[in-house]
């Protein structure tokens, strides 16, 4: 078994390997709610960039970004930002705070 830093459970389904079992039963969970026609499509490790990268007196610093679990479309339209979270560390609540300044009108779910 391996386990990440916070005892999540590396998981693996359809070939791809999920952080958590609970990311990977959401995943199912998504996957059948599309064959029942209630999600249109989604995204998976979908990158926000929340600050572009940039040069400091010569020095190259890397863009600031967030990548969500699932990028969910409904087959109402609507569009929903999920994040499958077992722990809330510090770098995820202020990317979170970010990303939410960075676009006010998403809908975004912890899960």
């Amino acid at each position: 078994m391996v386990y990440s830093k916070y005892r999540a459970k590396k998981t693996v389904v359809d070939g791809i390997i999920f952080d958590s079992k609970k990311e990977a039963d959401f995943y199912c969970e998504l996957k059948m709610l599309r064959m029942g026609g209630v999600v249109k499509d989604f995204e998976r490790q979908h990158k926000f960039v929340l600050q572009e990268g940039f040069r400091h007196h010569g020095k190259a610093e890397r863009a600031v970004t967030y990548t969500a679990d699932f990028v969910v479309e409904y087959a109402d339209g609507r569009v929903e930002v999920i994040d499958v979270k077992g722990m809330r560390t510090d770098v995820y609540k202020l990317k979170r705070k970010l990303l939410l300044y960075r676009h006010p009108d998403m809908i975004f779910r912890e899960v």
